[in-house]
């Protein structure tokens, strides 16, 4: 008798998404449990906020809990659900009705090195300098940011979670990192260089 071939992670959560689909609770507790940590980190970075990002979250699950028919697998479902959380967080910010700074919380990845303390002093700046440059992006220019350097997105995946075309978000990409390098530009001339 013959094994069935390995079950890959794209065909179990073909299975769970059918599941859902079909309205078994135990499936969509499953997709909850597979995707919340993906959701919840998204929120947490777009609004700084960890009671509005869980606040987020629900609202992404609620969506897809009342709207998984919707999904049509022409997609990944990770683009799809990044969709979800993007116009969320998006909706969101309109509600609020101002600025969300991006968060202490998040980490700007920046090179460990065995150094001074003076040195991890200065990384430390340089943290929070980019934090807050980002935290000042408009809405449409920080979540492909986030999309890329956080989640590691293709263009092609930002485009379709954003419903825009990949020029478009090569544009805001763009935008964004040149406004990135004007406030960020006299951090050049701080950062510890490596010997």
């Amino acid at each position: 008798m013959e094994q069935p071939a390995a079950m890959t992670d794209r065909d179990r959560e073909e299975l769970i998404i059918e599941a859902c689909c079909r309205g078994e609770r135990a499936a969509f507790q499953e997709l909850f449990e597979l995707h919340k940590d993906r959701v919840y980190s998204i929120a947490l970075h777009f609004s700084n906020d960890e009671a509005l990002a869980k606040d987020i979250a629900q609202q992404v699950f609620l969506k897809l809990f009342t709207s998984i028919k919707q999904f049509r697998g022409q997609s990944e479902f990770t683009t799809w659900l990044y969709r979800v959380v993007a116009n969320t967080c998006m909706d969101e910010q309109r509600k609020q009705r101002r600025f969300i700074p991006f968060g202490d919380e998040v980490e700007v990845n920046v090179m460990s090195t065995q150094g001074s303390q003076e040195d991890d002093y200065m990384r430390r700046q340089v943290a929070d300098a980019v934090r807050a440059a980002i935290a000042e992006l408009t809405p449409k220019l920080r979540m492909p940011i986030l999309l890329k350097y956080v989640e590691g997105l293709s263009y092609d995946e930002i485009a379709e979670a954003l419903s825009c075309s990949t020029g478009t978000v090569g544009s805001r990409l763009n935008r964004g990192h040149k406004i990135l390098a004007r406030k960020l530009g006299h951090l050049r001339l701080a950062i510890p260089s490596e010997e």
